[in-house]
């Protein structure tokens, strides 16, 4: 990617699929939640920089804390979303690798759902220079548990579309920065467990609201609906259901930044 882009399946996806991204999409776990807040110290008084901040998903959940919240998201339609579920939070056109907010501005800075997005490289000094002496990055995922037969037939109509090495969470690719820098400590890592309950129809919201699926072609996408319409009438978990249960576990990572100067130590591997 060049200076200021981004991945154009997140860009024509996520500009598509907006909609779809707010009615499939779970919210997070109130524990995995409630952990990220105390261990970044979000509170009245702090300064939080979200990045990629989509519809504010998880803006939302932390609004309450009374923490002066700035929210970067680079996809207009998105944005707009946020605007409209976050309305007393400055949400600000950007990207990671490009933060558009001055030096050592935020106490913590979060990534919802987002940083396997970003082009690492370029994002955490980015990160690096955006946070205060001894802040604070965390990271959020919720990642659908492939153990039924049905959800691994989800994960295989996304990556036929996605195509090989598309940015995702789980080929755990977002890592190796942090292998390589010097700038952040250690990672530390909680996991928890959820489970969302949709309709048959939003169901196939969250399979719309997957940016490869969203991105691709008009074709493309139609294929996509008649399978999972067809794994819908004929999977024995997933047939005249009113209710369907998606279970997920959420990841939650948080480093502390390293202070500047010659003597920073390595960074532990993760």
């Amino acid at each position: 990617m060049t200076d200021g882009e981004i991945h154009h399946a997140a860009m024509r996806g996520f500009e598509a699929g907006v909609e779809h991204y707010q009615r499939g999409r779970p919210n997070y776990p109130d524990d995995a939640v409630t952990y990220l807040v105390q261990e970044l110290g979000i509170g009245e008084g702090r300064d939080v920089l979200e990045l990629g901040a989509g519809t504010g998903k998880f803006t939302e959940l932390i609004v309450h804390t009374s923490a002066r919240i700035t929210a970067v998201e680079p996809v207009a339609a998105m944005r707009a979303a946020l605007e409209r579920n976050c309305p007393t939070v400055r949400a600000v056109d950007g990207t990671a690798e490009q933060i558009p907010v001055p030096d050592a501005s935020a106490d913590a800075v979060i990534a919802a759902q987002s940083f396997h997005w970003f082009d690492g490289e370029r994002a955490l000094p980015e990160i690096h220079r955006v946070l205060r002496p001894g802040g604070l990055l965390g990271m959020i995922w919720n990642v659908r548990d492939e153990a039924s037969d049905w959800s691994e037939r989800l994960t295989e109509i996304f990556d036929r579309l996605a195509g090989e090495g598309a940015p995702r969470y789980r080929s755990g690719r977002w890592r190796e920065t942090f292998r390589r820098s010097d700038l952040f400590g250690p990672l530390h890592h909680r996991l928890a467990y959820h489970v969302h309950h949709v309709t048959p129809e939003a169901f196939m919201d969250r399979v719309l609201s997957v940016s490869y699926v969203s991105a691709a072609s008009d074709g493309e996408r139609e294929g996509v609906r008649a399978e999972v319409d067809e794994l819908l009438a004929t999977d024995p978990d997933l047939r005249d259901r009113d209710e369907i249960v998606m279970p997920y576990r959420t990841d939650v990572f948080w480093t502390q930044r390293r202070t500047d100067g010659p003597d920073q130590a390595p960074a532990t591997s993760v």
